[in-house]
């Protein structure tokens, strides 16, 4: 009788699972024997795709930060009045949300107890950074209120688009253009002149 077949994967597959473990049960508390557990395979088929575990860590970090980065160099965000680059941002990144949820997710509980978490907390102040520009330069033009400071208010702004990582669910309920419609509605109407 012939043993069984083992599971073949793919460095993106790898990573995918990788991520709903390190999701589950958090990076600290994975282990490279809890990874291999999960895909079904040793630990040196892992170790063919990646050099280790903060490896998938660093594929996954990168990959939800590159989305969002790629949402500041879309013509929405860089064409046209601050406010509604500001808007066109907001609502892009509750799109990379929706699309990448698991890789967001991640980002989001990084504390930067390693050097790959670190540098993925560089890279959100980074973020963070370019878009209280855009805030400083709305309120410049007229377009925001002009009694709070821009980092705070990129800071709460942010703080209610990554909160949705906690109860949004693509596919079951609003789906993310009815969540950035409500989430501009409340947040931005609340900050205009």
């Amino acid at each position: 009788m012939p043993a069984a077949a083992r599971p073949s994967y793919s460095a993106t597959s790898l990573l995918d699972v990788a991520v709903q473990v390190f999701n589950e049960r958090g990076y600290d508390g994975t282990s490279m024997g809890d990874l291999a557990a999960a895909l079904g395979i040793t630990k040196s088929s892992i170790y063919h795709h990646v050099a280790g575990k903060e490896a998938l860590l660093g594929l996954a970090l990168d990959r939800a930060l590159s989305a969002l980065f790629a949402v500041l160099d879309e013509p929405g965000a860089a064409e046209g009045r601050a406010r509604d680059r500001l808007e066109h941002v907001v609502r892009r990144s509750v799109a990379v949300l929706d699309r990448e949820l698991p890789f967001v997710t991640l980002l989001l509980r990084v504390r930067g107890n390693t050097p790959t978490e670190q540098a993925a907390l560089a890279r959100r102040r980074e973020f963070d950074r370019r878009v209280a520009d855009l805030v400083a330069e709305a309120i410049a033009d007229g377009d925001l209120r002009d009694d709070l400071d821009p980092a705070l208010v990129t800071r709460l702004l942010f703080g209610t688009v990554n909160s949705l990582v906690e109860w949004y669910r693509p596919g079951r309920g609003a789906s993310a253009d009815e969540v950035a419609d409500a989430l501009v509605e409340m947040t931005l109407g609340g900050l205009e002149r």
